[in-house]
């Protein structure tokens, strides 16, 4: 059996300078607050901000973290781009500095082929030594990795799937395509509960950002099998999400919910924004009326 990843992986938020160079200190508090409570992380995915990143910004970014790790973490490192010789440039740095996984959405902007899609990750698999991700978020890149191409990246040596679909009848029918040994993690905390039933055992969830106890007190629930207390946290999970992204995204979400627990995590590269203190304000209200302790 290959060994697959497991629990709590979250996507890292980039934190950045207000002319938007990568905000060290900061990546360093945001590790300290949330290491206890996971164990993993996901670098330059889309909460990571790695499509707004340059080459030499997204290389940094892995070597900040990688040299502040206070425990010892999986890192998997996002090394999707638009073209497939930049991420090989950012897969071997990720493999130089001891990432344990890479992982990769299918080259966007173009909506290529199943045969184009194929050969990109062909390329990363023959480039580093270490397990090769897919990760489907057609949201963002414009396409989806369907089932039966899933199986095919199987067959030619991927090793698992981020799925960012927010679909469990997508990840069902993931996990009826690939082997038993492929890992399918899911990309997202808002499914934990009914993808941890049918048989996920890795999750990427932005929440765990700001608010990892909460999203590690839902994952404890699944693991004890407290089924009763496990569905009362995950629609509680549900409900902060829709009160973060009332921020006017996930991203700018994550820094306001940050500030509000005394975290400074800079700011969002543009042409992500942070709300104005309105709707902080509304923020904080409405999550101390879910009774979210800050």
């Amino acid at each position: 059996m290959i060994k697959k990843l497991y629990g709590l992986i979250p996507p890292l938020i980039t934190p950045f300078t207000k002319d938007g160079e990568i905000y060290e200190e900061a990546v360093q508090r945001i590790l300290e607050f949330i290491s206890d409570y996971i164990h993993g992380l996901f670098l330059c995915g889309s909460y990571g901000s790695g499509p707004l990143m340059t080459i030499e910004q997204r290389k940094k970014m892995v070597e900040v973290v990688v040299n502040n790790l206070a425990k010892d973490l999986k890192i998997v490192v996002h090394v999707g781009s638009t073209d497939t010789y930049t991420s090989i440039i950012l897969a071997k740095h990720a493999e130089d500095l001891g990432a344990d996984a890479v992982a990769s959405v299918p080259p966007y902007y173009y909506k290529h082929k199943d045969n184009a899609v194929k050969e990109h990750f062909r390329q990363l698999l023959n480039a580093v030594n270490i397990p090769v991700y897919v990760y489907n978020n057609p949201k963002t890149v414009g396409y989806a990795i369907q089932p039966s191409l899933l199986r095919e990246l199987e067959e030619i040596g991927v090793k698992g799937v981020k799925d960012s679909s927010f679909d469990i009848l997508n990840f069902m029918n993931y996990k009826r395509a690939c082997s038993e040994n492929f890992d399918i993690v899911v990309g997202t905390e808002a499914l934990m509960l009914p993808s941890y039933v049918m048989g996920a055992r890795a999750f990427i969830p932005g929440l765990a950002n700001y608010l990892p106890e909460i999203v590690k007190e839902l994952f404890d629930a699944c693991e004890k099998g407290d089924w009763n207390r496990a569905r009362e946290l995950q629609y509680k999970v549900l409900a902060i999400r829709e009160i973060a992204h009332s921020a006017g995204s996930s991203i700018a979400g994550v820094h306001v919910i940050l500030k509000l627990r005394g975290i400074d995590a800079g700011y969002p590269k543009l042409p992500f924004t942070l709300p104005n203190e309105d709707k902080v304000k509304e923020i904080e209200r409405r999550l101390s009326e879910l009774g979210v302790k800050l």
